[in-house]
């Protein structure tokens, strides 16, 4: 979206309408109450390239059709308000989460993308929806869309519906930014913690690491030192392990600088959840264009990478893979590495995405 405005484009970017509250007794339902009134608190704001911002207020319930008529009402007066003052109509609608089907045909739009980029009804850890309900809005929005993009190859192999104006759209990286790495300062937070340091950012959730591969490591790699960057939820086991160290999220501008203190990069992810292992993980490209030795737990998504990435099938071989990542020599195994995902960059995704478009309102015309 930053590349679409940068050229020239109105571009109103919806902060994510809710999947659903947690059930009462879930752990993390205060604070996602908290962060979702801190958003609302917002409203709409200003990027540097032109993105307009906003958090619609929303009821996070969606289990009954009266509660989502009354969040096509609220939501779709709030975006067709701001869409007013911004001088936009008759826009893309681009919509990237199964409840956000609701809103299609409230805007007049001229062409409607459906993004998908999770297997949402698989998704059971964090909201309280019925699957079933996140399956037919789902359906809906393929019926509904113009382009249907998948962003995971797992994702886009399995798919059935709407096969003919479906594509797999990959993860971009910011090359230019990610590439630099090995020249930058090292962040201070990171600097002061002893080496080996196996690096990760990203979501922090106790279903999504693998802890038992953590404890392991820590069992039989005393002196490697974990750095986990990223909100923290509640229910990871793995926070007083003494070579575990959690900082919070930093600025997206600021995280290479805390890249370039990592001597290994990893994605540690429980791989054999339904739903993690149909994830696409941006972090792997950001990852590989630092150049630095990267280490992943196994992803369809990333099979095709192989003789770039080190992607361990076991826990044992994760750490065995470390170790050799830890003893690499060959300098140019790096320039390999960056050279897998040079030329994708998003400026590259937003040219491709812009044929598709173009190509949509063509047909429409004639």
């Amino acid at each position: 979206m930053r590349k679409f405005a940068r050229a020239g484009n109105k571009v109103i970017f919806v902060n994510s309408i809710s999947m659903g509250l947690p059930a009462l007794a879930h752990k993390d339902l205060i604070p996602r109450i908290k962060r979702k009134l801190g958003s609302y608190s917002k409203l709409a704001r200003q990027t540097e390239e032109g993105i307009t911002v906003v958090s619609p207020a929303s009821l996070p319930f969606f289990g009954t059709a009266a509660a989502r008529a009354m969040n096509r009402e609220i939501i779709g007066a709030q975006i067709r308000k701001l869409a007013k003052s911004r001088g936009l109509t008759k826009p893309i609608l681009w919509i990237a989460i199964p409840t956000a089907a609701e809103m299609i045909g409230e805007f007049d739009e001229s062409v409607i993308i459906y993004h998908v980029s999770d297997k949402y009804d698989a998704n059971t850890m964090d909201h309280a929806t019925d699957p079933a309900l996140i399956r037919r809005l789902h359906e809906h929005a393929i019926e509904s869309a113009d382009l249907i993009f998948y962003s995971g190859r797992k994702l886009f192999t399995e798919a059935t519906l709407g096969r003919d104006h479906s594509y797999l759209l990959e993860q971009g990286v910011d090359f230019e930014r990610w590439s630099k790495v090995r020249n930058l300062s090292v962040a201070p937070q990171v600097e002061s913690i002893p080496r080996p340091r196996i690096g990760y950012f990203g979501a922090i959730e106790p279903w999504l690491l693998d802890q038992e591969l953590i404890k392991k490591a820590a069992r039989e790699r005393p002196s490697w030192q974990w750095v986990f960057i990223g909100n923290l939820s509640r229910g990871v086991e793995i926070t007083d392990l003494t070579n575990t160290h959690f900082l919070p999220p930093v600025p997206y501008d600021d995280l290479p600088h805390y890249a370039a203190g990592f001597d290994v990069c990893v994605l540690p992810w429980e791989t054999e959840q339904a739903f993690t292992s149909y994830g696409s993980a941006i972090k792997v490209r950001e990852y590989l264009a630092t150049g630095k030795p990267v280490v992943i737990s196994p992803l369809p998504e990333y099979e095709p990478m192989k003789d770039v990435l080190r992607i361990a099938r076991s826990r044992d071989e994760f750490l065995s893979l470390v170790d050799e990542a830890l003893n690499e020599t060959d300098d140019s195994l790096a320039a390999k590495r960056q050279a897998a995902v040079a030329s994708g960059t998003w400026d590259a995704r937003a040219e491709w995405v812009s044929g598709l478009i173009e190509g949509v309102l063509d047909r429409r015309k004639h």
